[in-house]
Parts: structure tokens; C-alpha cells; sequence
């Protein structure tokens, strides 16, 4: 198991751990700020002993790295790790602004199902199995969004089950969603939003979230 500690500690951008396995270019570490992709959310950049992680992975309750062959690390091993601050960032905002829009799409339409989503560090996109198209509800959606991001209400993180690492997140008297992903600390830290819809196929609708100015 590797502790995560960009759960605890999200803002976090530089941690001494040490190496806990190597099978290759592949290593674990015991404890991570290092973010590897969940639930859409792509895996943070950054590096390990001054060494760029080419990709990042969830194995059970574990996370699994691969570095550059010739790596050199040994079990035991303290490393440095660093994530690109300015991607993470955008990442947590872009991801909660999704969680946003989802939650009122979730109560604006009875029965729609999410059957995609992904969160890069340009914009984020979600989509819906739904026999119709989205756009007429896309100004009211983007009015409530904005107006939740407007007054800057706290986000609070727990656990439903700490050991089985089930997380949440909850706006108090508007929802509480599982997620394992990185959140800001409060929707203020989004950024007034604009969303954008694409029609994929017949009865799969798409919505792009972006931030302001982009």
C-alpha cells in the first residue's frame, strides 16, 4: 500500500519518500504526493530522484511508476519527488468544476447516466447516455455552476471508508459524492467557467468545461 498524500495534503508539491520495490524501470514508493490516473483524472507530471515519471498507474491500493531504465534506484532508497505544480493545479480545478457541472446535470435530469469523463489540464468533458440534446439546459447549468464557484463555499473531504480508502467530498446542503480525486479547498479556487456541448452519437451527449478565458 502506498500512503497518498496528495489526498491529505493536495497543495503539497515536493516529498522525501523512500523506495519500496523496483521490478525494472517500474518502482513503488511508500508514500506519494504523485497523483496516477483515477476516475478520469489524468496522473500528475513531475519527478523522482530528479528522474521524469513516464507514466503512473494504480495497482489495488498501490501506485506504480515508470522511470527511465537506467534509473539506478535501490530498495530502501530515499527519493525526492516534485509534481509540476502549475498542471496540478489546473488539474484540481478542472476536476472539481467537473464534479460540479455532473451534480447539477444529476439533478436537472431525471435518470441520465454518465458514461464517460475525462479531466486534462486544458479542459475537462463529461459524457451523458441521454435521448436528447443538452444544449437548451446549458445556460442554467453554467448560471448555477458559476454562481456555487461565485460564493467561494467550502469543500470538505472525508472518508466513508478510510481503510478501503472511500472518499468524499460534500458541499454542505448541496451534495456528497465518493471520489478519490484531487479538490481544491474551496469552489472560489475554480474560476468562473463555460461549457460547451457536443453531440458524439445518437443518445450520447458531451459537455466541455473549460475556465475562464479559455
Amino acid at each position: 500500500m502506498t500512503k497518498k498524500c496528495f489526498w491529505s495534503d493536495p497543495y503539497c508539491t515536493q516529498l522525501m519518500a523512500r523506495v519500496a520495490d523496483i521490478n525494472g524501470a517500474e518502482i513503488q514508493l511508500d508514500a506519494t504526493i504523485f497523483f496516477a490516473f483515477s476516475g478520469g483524472q489524468e496522473s500528475d507530471h513531475g519527478t523522482i530522484g530528479g528522474l521524469p515519471v513516464i507514466a503512473a498507474r494504480k495497482q489495488e491500493r498501490g501506485i506504480i511508476y515508470t522511470l527511465p531504465d537506467d534509473h539506478g534506484f535501490y530498495v530502501g532508497q530515499q527519493v525526492l519527488i516534485e509534481v509540476d505544480w502549475v498542471r496540478r493545479y489546473r488539474l484540481m480545478r478542472l476536476h472539481f468544476a467537473a464534479e460540479l457541472v455532473l451534480e447539477l446535470f444529476y439533478k436537472a435530469l431525471n435518470g441520465v447516466d454518465k458514461v464517460g469523463a475525462h479531466i486534462a489540464q486544458n479542459k475537462a468533458r463529461i459524457d451523458f447516455a441521454w435521448p436528447q440534446s443538452i444544449a437548451p439546459l446549458l445556460p442554467e447549468i453554467t448560471q448555477k455552476a458559476n454562481q456555487i464557484i461565485a460564493d467561494n463555499v467550502p469543500i470538505h473531504i472525508g472518508y466513508d471508508d478510510e481503510e478501503n480508502e472511500r472518499r468524499y467530498w460534500e458541499i454542505e446542503g448541496f451534495s456528497r459524492v465518493p471520489c478519490g480525486g484531487t479538490h481544491v479547498r474551496s469552489t472560489g479556487e475554480i474560476g468562473p467557467l463555460r461549457l460547451k456541448r457536443e453531440n458524439k452519437a445518437k443518445g450520447k451527449e458531451r459537455v466541455e468545461i473549460y475556465l475562464q478565458g479559455e
